[in-house]
C-alpha cells in the first residue's frame, strides 16, 4: 500500500505533497453515466479523499458499449448506477470514503451537496441541469469542469468562481447545444478524451496549481480529425446574471425547475413529484400486480411493464415513462398506473 501512488508522486507537479492534497479533498461527480463513470474512477485511482456520485437512472443493456463501471448483471438486474458503481469503485480503491445518492439533481440538492465539496464535475445528460450547476458553483464558490460529448465529438471547459467567464456568459458567442446521443449516436473514444480533459484539470485544481489551469474551451472531433482550444477569458461579462456584478441567478429559481424531462438518448420521459415523497415498493408491487402487466422489483426500484409502456419507480417518487418521448402521454400513463 506505501507505494501505491508512488507513479503519480513522481510526476512532479503533484509530489508528495500534491497526493496529500488529493487524499484530503471531496469532489461531486453529477451523472454517473460515460463521462461520470470515467471521472469516478480516474478519481478514486487516484487517491481522491471522499467522492460524491449522483444519478437518477439505472444501468441498461445500450450503457455497457462506453459506461465503463458496470457489467452484464447490473444491466440485467437494472442497477442504480451509483450502487454498482460504488461497489465496483470501493473494490478498485477501500480508502476513498464513498458516497452514492439515487436523485434527480434539483436545485436544493445541488445547493445541498455543494456546500462542502472543493469541486463538481458535470457529467449530465442534459442542459438544464448544467445551468443550475453553473449558478451553485457561482453562489456557493466552488469550480466545476463542465463536459459534454456525442457521435466523435467532445467538449470540455473549467469555470472558477469569480475568475472565469461561467457558463451563461458563453452562451451567446460559443456553440454548446446541438445533437444527442439519441440522434447521433457515440462512440467511447469520445468519451475517454473528455475524460482526461475533465480529470486533467481536476487534478490542478485538487493539489492547487490553479496556475496550469487550461483557461481555453477545448472541443475536438476525433472521427473528423479537429481540435480546437478556444481563449474564452474575454468573454466574462459584467452583468452576468449568473455570475456578475449584480447577480440574480436565475436558474436557481423555482420557476427554472421542470418537474417533467425527456431523457437524452432515449425513448422516456422523467415525472417527479412536486412535494418530495418515498414510495412503499413492496406495497406498490402488490398493487400494481393486481392491475396485470410484469412487475419486477430489487431493494432500490420498482419496474412494471404494461402494453408497449414500462414504468420504473424510484423510492424517492421519481418515475422513468419508457415508451414515449411525449410528456402528455407519459403523464396520462403516469396516472392510469399510480393515481
Amino acid at each position: 500500500m506505501n507505494n501505491r501512488y508512488s507513479r503519480q508522486e513522481l510526476f512532479s507537479p503533484i509530489g508528495r505533497d500534491g497526493q496529500l492534497q488529493i487524499s484530503r479533498k471531496h469532489v461531486l461527480i453529477i451523472g454517473m453515466g460515460a463521462l461520470g463513470s470515467g471521472s469516478a474512477e480516474a478519481l478514486v485511482r487516484a487517491g481522491i479523499g471522499k467522492l460524491t456520485i449522483v444519478d437518477r437512472d439505472y444501468v441498461e443493456w445500450s450503457n455497457l458499449q462506453r459506461q465503463q463501471l458496470y457489467t452484464e448483471e447490473d444491466a440485467d438486474k437494472r442497477i442504480p448506477k451509483v450502487i454498482a458503481a460504488k461497489k465496483r469503485l470501493t473494490e478498485l480503491n477501500s480508502s476513498v470514503v464513498m458516497e452514492a445518492i439515487i436523485a434527480d439533481a434539483s436545485v436544493s440538492d445541488l445547493l445541498d451537496w455543494a456546500q462542502n465539496v472543493d469541486l463538481i464535475i458535470d457529467a449530465t445528460d442534459n442542459f438544464e441541469t448544467r445551468m443550475t450547476m453553473n449558478d451553485v458553483s457561482q453562489k456557493v464558490g466552488v469550480p466545476w469542469i463542465y463536459g459534454a460529448c456525442v457521435g466523435s465529438y467532445g467538449i470540455s471547459y473549467t469555470i472558477i468562481p469569480e475568475k472565469t467567464p461561467c457558463l451563461a456568459c458563453l452562451l451567446e458567442t460559443v456553440p454548446l447545444g446541438g445533437l444527442t446521443c439519441d440522434t447521433a449516436g457515440i462512440i467511447s473514444p469520445a468519451v475517454n478524451m473528455v475524460v482526461a480533459h475533465q480529470t486533467g484539470e481536476a487534478l490542478k485544481i485538487l493539489v492547487g496549481d490553479v496556475d496550469s489551469l487550461r483557461n481555453k474551451l477545448v472541443s475536438f472531433d476525433l472521427w473528423k480529425n479537429k481540435y480546437s482550444a478556444i481563449q474564452v477569458d474575454k468573454l466574462k461579462k459584467e452583468d452576468c446574471p449568473s455570475c456578475g456584478k449584480e447577480r440574480s441567478y436565475p436558474n436557481l429559481s423555482f420557476e427554472k425547475q421542470t418537474k417533467t424531462a425527456v431523457l437524452c438518448g432515449r425513448d422516456t420521459v422523467q415525472i417527479r413529484p412536486g412535494v418530495p415523497i418515498v414510495r412503499n415498493l413492496e406495497m406498490l408491487e402488490h398493487l400494481l400486480i393486481n392491475q396485470g402487466g410484469t412487475v419486477q422489483r430489487n431493494p432500490y426500484l420498482l419496474s412494471y411493464t404494461m402494453d408497449s409502456h414500462r414504468l420504473v419507480i424510484f423510492k424517492d417518487g421519481r418515475v422513468l415513462i419508457h415508451g414515449t418521448k411525449d410528456i402528455a402521454e407519459a403523464k396520462a400513463v403516469y396516472h392510469r398506473c399510480l393515481g
